[in-house]
């Protein structure tokens, strides 16, 4: 599929599951517990040990059941390695307009990190399809609310402590889709191999999702 055609995708999941895991076992067997769960949008975070192998096993593992993406990216280099491994959108958890034209030159999905009404607004100028807003628990849905009164044309996705007690209200302020960590992907769950908390919490905040969308 194409970058419209995915950007749409994750619209329309309305959750993005980001990953970080010790080990490419655990990242298949964490990505095919998500799926299950109805979730079909991931991001492997950098930091996930040889990631960029495991972008490239699950991209290539499970093709268009998924959409793989990656996270915790800071340089332009890391952003193009990351896309010729199979990324097919780049999430950073700050503003890097290298960032932003490398995934613009390889017509993949740009979703940069900012906090501020200005920062927000200077990611989308320079070409951001969403932006990513971060820290977002400390701030809350209101925050998103009240800059998204003046910015309506902006998509954003918050990230940062999203979890089940305020995915709805997130999504009620305007977002496009929330970004979830630890709160779906229970680390102590992946240690002892019990995927299937995995897959309900992925079923709970797709739930939390539509409830909060009227469907």
């Amino acid at each position: 599929m194409g970058k419209e055609e995915n950007l749409k995708r994750i619209i329309d999941c309305g959750v993005v599951s980001i990953i970080r895991v010790k080990s490419q076992e655990e990242a298949i067997k964490t990505v095919r517990a998500i799926k299950e769960g109805g979730i079909d949008v991931i991001e492997v975070s950098v930091v996930t040990p040889g990631a960029l192998n495991v972008i490239k096993m699950t991209s290539e593992k499970f093709g268009d059941e998924v959409l793989i993406g990656v996270g915790t990216i800071l340089d332009p280099e890391t952003a193009r390695a990351s896309i010729l491994s199979g990324a097919e959108f780049v999430i950073g958890p700050t503003l890097s307009r290298g960032v932003i034209k490398v995934c613009r030159r390889y017509s993949k999905i740009s979703i940069p990190g900012a906090f501020t009404p200005t920062e927000i607004l200077t990611a989308w100028e320079l070409g951001a399809d969403v932006v990513k807003v971060f820290p977002a628990a400390i701030v809350g849905p209101s925050y998103l609310r009240a800059v998204l009164g003046p910015l309506p044309q902006v998509r954003v996705l918050p990230t940062g402590g999203v979890n089940l007690n305020n995915a709805e209200e997130f999504i009620k302020a305007g977002s496009v889709a929330i970004a979830v960590g630890g709160a779906l992907v229970d680390e102590k769950a992946v240690m002892e191999g019990r995927f299937e908390v995995i897959t309900e919490n992925a079923r709970r905040f797709l739930e939390a999702v539509k409830k909060a969308r009227g469907k």
